[in-house]
């Protein structure tokens, strides 16, 4: 009668991890056998490969013309520096003296003549530009700061201001006073009326151009101060 064969029992006690040692051969065995039957498998079945040509074509790259070369020029030359000025031995007379230049010396022939339609009457009108070679002077300066002293207003003296104003004068042949125009106000109506007022005392020589006796416009300011 054949003897039966039978597992051993589990043993009492025996862990998961005792019975994984135990089984671990197996397991190993198993798994290297299955890898060596798939990899011969894959040698077996898989495709056979070719390679291609992957080479990469070349194409002729044109050529650029370069530009013609330029051609710098060359620097300019150094300027010459100035020659040294060479100091003259001349001497001079400091004892030099100019003879004064008079009309009579050196009299002015061919001159325009004057401007058609001017009279006197025009120029007096309004100011204008007069041609003279003498000014008109100042005859009478004591009576005109005694007129600047009667004529200031007494209110703006008082409170200490004063003002300028700049007026035109129409002086005739004689060097009368004939008309006054405020060119350049004060600020102050007052001592722009003043100012009229002791224009009219002034007293003037004639002014001429050359030789001759002639009406002129001028111009002349009037200054009122308290101090």
């Amino acid at each position: 009668m054949a003897e039966k064969v039978t597992k051993p029992a589990a043993v009492v006690g025996e862990t998961a991890n005792d019975r994984f040692k135990r089984d671990f051969g197996n397991w190993f065995w198993g798994s290297v056998g299955l890898a060596t039957v798939v990899h011969f498998a894959i040698f077996a079945f898989f495709p056979s490969l070719s390679a291609e040509d992957v080479s990469i074509a070349s194409h002729e790259i044109p050529t650029i013309e370069l530009p013609p070369e330029v051609e710098i020029p060359p620097p300019p030359e150094q300027i010459a520096r100035p020659a040294t000025p060479v100091i003259s031995d001349a001497t001079i007379d400091e004892d030099i003296t100019i003879a004064p230049t008079t009309f009579e010396a050196a009299p002015v022939t061919n001159l325009p003549p004057p401007p058609v339609g001017a009279t006197q009457e025009d120029i007096a009108a309004a100011p204008v530009f007069t041609p003279f070679t003498v000014e008109p002077k100042l005859m009478n300066q004591p009576q005109v700061e005694r007129a600047l002293r009667q004529f200031y207003p007494p209110l703006l003296r008082d409170a200490g201001i004063g003002g300028r104003a700049v007026m035109w004068f129409f002086i005739d042949e004689t060097g009368t006073v004939v008309k006054t125009q405020v060119n350049e106000s004060s600020g102050y109506e007052a001592l722009d009326a003043a100012a009229s007022r002791v224009a009219a005392q002034m007293k003037f020589s004639p002014a001429k151009n050359r030789d001759k006796v002639v009406q002129v416009w001028v111009q002349i300011p009037i200054t009122f101060t308290s101090k």
